[in-house]
């Protein structure tokens, strides 16, 4: 039992996922479980994986498994890849590098592209990289559209012409966690081989579904990848699926979750959620400019929509910041990760928030400076609160 006296109000949480659960995915949630080897059980899977594929914008298959993102990072390598394969790894922050130490302990060797964290990667450096494996012993290409941990979109669509004007036949195994369902992402369109993505941000669900989308290439690839796998192996899982099924116990509560996830989605329309999500990223950047504080992504144009890293200034401790506004508004930021630790504070504003939303949250970041003693201007808020106040752009 907790000896903590509650606490009025709701909690604000505005890390970069997990994210706010509408009520009615939570409602779905609760409903009673079903058979989940029934003939309503298999009509849900079927209308779930039809309605994803817009949302990765995709035609091809796609693998859901009862896991995190994680779980889709290690299905997507062992499928497409044998031992001693070497990886090329765009390492551009804290969950590009997590990715290829996943590749590293399943045997495979990984080389890390180096990049600068506050960038998003550089198309040219890639294809230099590419151009240069004349032997063609890069198999695959990891790279994140949206780096979780800096704040920082990459250009997924330059990144896939890279490794075709390099003519390198590399697989390009692309992350949206943090992206899917609120940035706009074409895994078709843009050439993308393996897609990978879990619940707990745009798509508005508790942690706990992995998803894949996967490209032609790639499921030739698994044909004749040697890596050992059993849980992850899309070959029965793709199979199941195409009947409305699992090859094991499904995570029943998620899928009615994300159904009701997917009607949220489609009943806004795709273009007005990726709007929405640059309308509320502009206030939060405005906010930050308005506070006199430095955006850790460096590159206007490569801004994330979803999720914001802010650099705290020097002498400053970010992580104290949070402590302060934790206990002082019951509002919950994202910490740094790996050697951003105490160095930067990530707000969140993704999934199912709004203008009212972002703007108590820039409130309560506003007012933790304050008490924390963070060297700032006032008045950020305030700019926020233009930019939100401003026309909506057209969808």
């Amino acid at each position: 039992m907790s000896d903590e006296a509650p606490r009025p109000g709701r909690h604000h949480l505005h890390i970069p996922g997990p994210t706010p659960i509408p009520d009615e995915v939570t409602r779905a949630m609760a409903r009673p479980l079903i058979d989940h080897r029934g003939p309503g059980f298999a009509r849900l899977t079927r209308s779930i994986l039809e309605r994803l594929g817009p949302v990765f914008g995709c035609d091809g298959p796609i693998a859901i498994y009862p896991s995190s993102g994680t779980g889709a990072w290690e299905a997507a390598l062992v499928n497409t890849l044998s031992r001693g394969d070497e990886v090329l790894c765009c390492d551009n922050g804290h969950f590009a590098r997590q990715w290829g130490e996943v590749a590293r302990r399943l045997g495979l060797t990984v080389e890390r592209l180096g990049c600068d964290w506050r960038h998003p990667v550089d198309p040219r450096r890639l294809e230099e990289r590419l151009a240069a494996d004349a032997d063609g012993r890069i198999r695959a290409v990891l790279a994140l559209h949206n780096e979780t941990s800096t704040g920082v979109l990459s250009d997924v669509a330059a990144l896939r012409k890279a490794i075709d004007d390099a003519r390198h036949e590399a697989l390009l195994l692309v992350d949206v966690v943090s992206s899917l369902g609120a940035a706009d992402y074409r895994h078709d369109q843009w050439g993308v081989d393996v897609t990978v993505a879990g619940s707990q941000k745009g798509l508005m669900l508790p942690p706990g579904l992995g998803l894949t989308a996967i490209g032609d290439k790639a499921l030739a690839a698994s044909k004749e990848s040697g890596l050992p796998r059993s849980y992850w192996d899309w070959g029965p899982l793709l199979e199941a699926e195409e009947r409305g099924f699992f090859p094991y116990t499904p995570a029943v509560p998620l899928l009615f979750g994300l159904d009701a996830a997917l009607d949220l989605l489609a009943a806004e329309g795709l273009p007005a959620v990726q709007a929405r999500h640059r309308r509320l990223a502009a206030a939060v950047h405005a906010a930050v400019d308005g506070w006199g504080l430095e955006l850790f992504c460096s590159r206007q144009e490569a801004r994330s929509p979803t999720l914001t890293a802010v650099r705290v200034p020097e002498g400053s401790d970010a992580d104290e910041l949070r402590r302060v506004i934790l206990e002082r508004f019951d509002l919950s930021l994202g910490t740094g990760l790996g050697p951003l630790q105490g160095r930067v504070f990530r707000v969140g504003h993704l999934g199912s928030v709004n203008d009212l939303q972002v703007a108590a949250a820039l409130c309560g970041v506003e007012m933790g400076l304050a008490l924390a003693g963070i060297p700032h201007r006032a008045g950020g808020v305030g700019s926020a609160m233009e930019r939100l106040a401003a026309p909506e752009e057209p969808c």
